[in-house]
């Protein structure tokens, strides 16, 4: 059936119980479901909402249009997790239901008040012109899940912007909130602006300006920026709609992209010393990274593995859109590093020496180690004729090349079936997670990493090494809990 808007926007409480059965029912015989990656229970899962620590737990929220794999009426749904590995949903949702919220509750952000976790995101309003208004409002969750929202705008949209203005992230510095939100301006620009919540009331905010991060202006819009610190130095996640690939250089329809600061000074809305641009991740998908400092100062970050405007295999079993594994940054050597938090481990059951296998559950982790002057290639995913997900890891030339053209049904081939990115000719550690359709590869423990799908026919579920010798272990995973 066709995806027209109204459809997309018809309300949650006129799906028909038999409509949303047999979503259920056609969902259940998709083949691509992942084991520990976080995936919608129903429909579509897009941005990572929400991301911060309340009540001792860690909460995370899914934008979901639960109807099928399409960018519809949308709403949040809560996860919580005591270890950022294991997460269950809670049945806590940010629904559609209000006159500032009324075609979909967008992207934003969490932190703990007291004893309420205060949710702060764009409300999507259409007028009956359907002239869009983004309000950037915000709700209350108690400890026993019942939901308040707050019934007026905190931050209306300004008279320089146009109506792409959203995705509110609210941070604390040195004891002060702050909120960052993306726009375009009237000249079709993206920018981040920068706010500051007066007196540190979450319901009072004041514009303090944009925020000067060396901006190139090649963006017609900024998407869901997270400004985090690792120690004292400020990190911009950020996804420029647009950016000039001059600026530099991507493949993705969207991409998602980095800076670092020397120091990040509030007054002047200002990153000191900023650095050049960086791919986030190097990967097919991965977007709307969303990032906090959790109360041990901890940067984490999770991302969306999936990208707007790009239809998916799964999406005729109305189901869309994984998160990558929650991962911790650091920085060295003025590096980004982003790793897997490290109960990670504790999925891991079994291990065995890495080698050739004609069959695996294709729910696992490799640690491989790659000597300096190496060169070398593995094949996952591996059909018994050797065709699935390529990795090469050509030391002597400084390049890792992953490529998914023979890797189960294609799709987004406008946009390449390759990828790359420069490697250090040196001793090299690559860990890879395998999770039946996601692939998230890990060189020196975070320093490059590669995210994304693939939806492997029935028969890829090998491994191959095809060339070189790379060696290390092959542990199977399983997201059941361990028992003592």
């Amino acid at each position: 059936m066709k995806w027209t808007t109204e459809r997309r926007y018809r309300r949650y409480e006129d799906w028909t119980q038999e409509e949303i059965k047999q979503i259920q029912e056609n969902m259940a015989q998709s083949p691509w479901h992942t084991s520990y990656h976080i995936e919608p229970k129903q429909g579509l899962l897009n941005d990572p909402n929400g991301f911060s620590y309340f009540d001792g737990k860690w909460v995370v929220f899914y934008q979901n249009f639960p109807f099928g794999a399409a960018h519809g009426l949308k709403s949040w749904v809560q996860l919580e997790s005591d270890d950022l590995v294991h997460f269950s949903e809670t049945g806590v949702k940010v629904l559609p239901d209000t006159p500032l919220d009324s075609h979909g509750a967008y992207s934003g952000s969490a932190m703990q008040f007291g004893d309420q976790l205060f949710l702060f995101y764009t409300g999507n309003v259409r007028d009956e012109n359907w002239i869009r208004h983004p309000y950037q409002i915000g709700a209350l969750v108690d400890k026993d899940g019942k939901i308040e929202k707050i019934e007026k705008i905190l931050i209306d949209q300004p008279a320089d912007a146009t109506d792409h203005f959203r995705d509110p992230q609210i941070f604390n510095f040195k004891g002060q909130y702050y909120a960052i939100v993306g726009g375009q301006d009237l000249e079709k620009k993206g920018f981040v602006r920068l706010y500051k919540a007066v007196d540190n009331d979450y319901t009072n905010w004041q514009e303090v300006g944009d925020l000067d991060f060396n901006n190139d202006s090649t963006a017609y819009m900024m998407e869901c920026p997270n400004l985090v610190f690792v120690g004292e130095q400020p990190v911009l996640l950020y996804c420029p709609q647009g950016l000039d690939k001059k600026v530099l250089d991507y493949d993705n329809i969207y991409p998602n992209m980095y800076k670092i600061g020397a120091s990040f000074n509030p007054e002047n809305a200002r990153m000191v010393d900023v650095s050049e641009l960086h791919n986030l991740d190097y990967g097919f998908e991965a977007y709307a990274t969303q990032a906090f400092n959790d109360p041990d100062g901890r940067a984490l970050a999770v991302s969306w593995l999936g990208l707007p405007d790009v239809a998916y295999p799964s999406d005729r079993f109305d189901h869309q859109g994984t998160f990558s594994l929650v991962k911790e940054l650091t920085i060295k050597d003025g590096k980004l590093y982003q790793y897997p938090v490290a109960a990670i481990k504790e999925l891991r059951k079994s291990e065995e020496k890495f080698s050739n296998r004609s069959e695996t559950k294709n729910s696992y982790e490799l640690e491989l180690n790659l000597e300096a002057n190496s060169q070398s290639e593995i094949v996952l995913f591996a059909d018994k004729d050797g065709k699935g997900l390529s990795i090469s890891f050509d030391l002597v030339n400084g390049q890792v090349t992953v490529d998914r053209s023979q890797a189960g049904e294609q799709y987004a081939q406008e946009f390449g079936t390759t990828r790359s990115c420069p490697i250090d000719n040196q001793a090299t550690t690559v860990n890879i997670f395998i999770d039946n359709s996601v692939f998230e590869i890990f060189i020196n423990k975070g320093e490059k990493v590669f995210s994304g799908r693939v939806f492997p026919h029935e028969d890829q579920k090998g491994i191959l090494i095809k060339s070189g010798n790379p060696t290390g272990t092959y542990y199977e995973l399983e997201y059941g809990r361990k028992t003592n």
